[in-house]
């Protein structure tokens, strides 16, 4: 690992802590808040590929579990690793990783929509897999009801989606991160 690698892993973790500013959005039957950090975690694996962007999120979460507030509402701590949003921190770093690993492979055509679409599988649909059964399993939520609430999360996602894939389409133009990297 280069100094370089090092300072993106730091950057995008630090770029994910700060889209914990921005309010959350509590919707009143889920605990689970939206948050812009998902926001980061996508640009973190399709800027950064499949392994710094999960090293990035990896040391958010350890920042976190030593209890700086850098979770959506200033949370940190290891408490927050046993709440109902604890199985989506999980998932941010396959989601990363899933992302990046798409990313990587599919650069050299990569086009918006093929990164909208990567954003869409791994921000939404790998993150939801791991994130919505541990809803059920720590707020004893049955799975479909679980599912239920997480439906309304999926248009904000799908805003997400659409804005990273904006910026990796313009980093790949300008600043070819992973492109470098790919063999």
């Amino acid at each position: 690992m280069t100094t370089r690698d090092i300072v993106f892993i730091a950057l995008f973790a630090a770029i994910t802590a700060v889209a914990g500013i921005f309010p959350p959005i509590t919707l009143p039957l889920l605990s689970v808040p939206i948050t812009a950090q998902s926001l980061g975690v996508m640009l973190a694996g399709g800027v950064l590929g499949a392994k710094r962007g999960a090293l990035s999120i990896i040391l958010l979460l350890v920042l976190v579990a030593i209890g700086l507030p850098l979770l959506s509402g200033g949370r940190g701590g290891l408490a927050v690793f046993l709440g109902p949003s604890a199985g989506f921190l999980a998932g941010w770093v396959v989601a990363a990783f899933v992302i990046g690993w798409l990313t990587e492979r599919f650069w050299d055509g990569l086009s918006f929509i093929h990164a909208a679409l990567i954003c869409a599988f791994g921000g939404i649909v790998v993150m939801y897999l791991i994130g919505i059964p541990w809803i059920t399993l720590s707020a004893g939520v049955p799975l479909a009801k679980a599912i239920g609430g997480s439906i309304a999360f999926i248009p904000g996602d799908l805003v997400k989606c659409v804005i990273a894939a904006g910026v990796m389409i313009t980093v790949k133009r300008s600043y070819p991160i992973i492109g470098a990297r790919v063999a």
